[in-house]
């Protein structure tokens, strides 16, 4: 029987680059010895996009792109398909979960300094993911064809139309029609299932290609490729697999546990997941009290209110994300990690984690003089921390960073 796998074995690699690719990607990918617990997100952000893809897939099986019936198949799928509600629940919840796990995989990047050279592209590629992954998600929401998803998808398509000069065209291109219509929901959920995901799976493998052809970072900021042995191996280096395959599969544990726990006893999360509104059929009648996108949109959001003006402000929160993608040119600081920075980089982190989970809760709100001052007050925070990098990242006394990773 050995012998016989061996050929085949054989036989495919002379065909296809199987074994190549294992060990250039896996058994022989020599990733830092240091890494700690916040380098789990990157491989449960691949976890969950399988997820979304698979229960995705089992879904648009009695799901009806119909106006007239989309929310009824939605609740068809909660009620009658058996084991339907499990995987709405799992999908409702894996969005969630995709954003929480993006967002922190972006956090690790920023504090350990991973967007520096030599992973600029790494970070780039990062980005392009993060901006399709919000457009799969907007897609995605006005497919349940309920209150919030109608009017939340009006009001964003809505902003398209602020662009000078091709703006009212790029509306009337997405939407279909002059309104949010039959012909919204059939685009909408051509690009959700087919289009926008492939994109995802070719990002993704192109930022995983680019991260092993430069190496991955580590919470220390230092170069294991410097110091390698005779044969070519890292010295503070140890194999992706097994060491680190077996690692993750302690963090997929955990995360499958509270990912359990909120789909069996709270999936709406108190209408933070499933917005209470979205359980009422699209009313094109009557608009909800307070509309407001998902959690994940609001930081963005509350951006956009901030701004009196509405183009400008559509301009401000283009510029938001914009901003991300030249972060690598932005910081001028030596060290990566933030162990090593100064007291100001640190607390311009803070400062920045706090406007930004500020704006977010802010989105979230209804309009009040109060909310809007605050959210312009933390919009300029989020703003002062990139375009004020390229000075603050140079001030202060850094630490020495080692030069190997020290064993403790």
């Amino acid at each position: 029987m050995s012998g016989m796998l061996k050929n085949a074995l054989g036989w495919v690699d002379d065909r296809f680059p199987l074994t190549k690719v294992w060990n250039e990607h896996l058994a022989e990918y020599y990733a830092p010895k240091n890494f700690n617990w916040m380098y789990y997100f990157g491989s449960l952000a691949i976890l969950v996009l399988i997820n979304q893809i698979v229960t995705g897939i089992f879904l648009t099986i009695n799901y009806k792109p119909d106006a007239k019936l989309a929310f009824d198949s939605v609740e068809y799928i909660m009620r009658d398909v058996e084991w339907g509600w499990l995987i709405r629940y799992m999908h409702s919840t894996g969005a969630s979960a995709f954003f929480v796990v993006v967002y922190l995989h972006m956090f690790r990047g920023l504090v350990y300094g991973s967007f520096k050279k030599p992973r600029e592209l790494v970070w780039i590629f990062g980005m392009i993911i993060y901006v399709a992954l919000m457009a799969e998600a907007f897609m995605g929401y006005l497919l349940p064809w309920g209150q919030m998803s109608y009017w939340g998808a009006q009001v964003i398509v809505s902003l398209f139309g602020a662009i000078p000069y091709v703006g009212e065209d790029l509306a009337l291109w997405l939407r279909g029609d002059y309104v949010i219509s039959d012909a919204t929901l059939n685009r909408f959920f051509a690009f959700h299932v087919i289009a926008i995901p492939l994109v995802l799976v070719i990002l993704v493998f192109m930022h995983i290609v680019a991260l092993h052809a430069v190496g991955s970072n580590n919470p220390e900021g230092i170069e294991i490729k410097k110091h390698k042995d005779d044969k070519g191996v890292p010295l503070d280096g140890i194999p992706f697999h097994p060491y680190y395959t077996v690692k993750d599969l302690v963090g997929v544990a955990v995360f499958l546990f509270i990912f359990a726990l909120i789909i069996f006893y709270m999936p709406e999360m108190g209408g933070y997941f499933l917005e209470h509104a979205n359980f009422v059929p699209a009313d094109p009648l009557k608009t909800p009290e307070h509309i407001a996108p998902v959690w994940y949109f609001t930081p963005f959001y509350a951006i956009l209110r901030a701004v009196p003006d509405k183009f400008l402000g559509v301009v401000a929160m283009a510029a938001a994300i914009i901003i991300l993608f030249v972060l690598p040119w932005l910081d001028r600081g030596v060290n990566k990690s933030i162990r090593y920075r100064g007291p100001i980089f640190k607390a311009a982190i803070v400062a920045f984690c706090i406007s930004f989970i500020g704006l977010g809760y802010f989105g979230m709100q209804p309009v009040t003089p109060v909310g809007t001052w605050f959210s312009r007050f933390f919009s300029i925070v989020y703003f002062a921390f990139f375009l004020l990098m390229p000075f603050y990242s140079n001030i202060g006394q850094d630490k020495h960073v080692p030069e190997r990773v020290e064993e403790k």
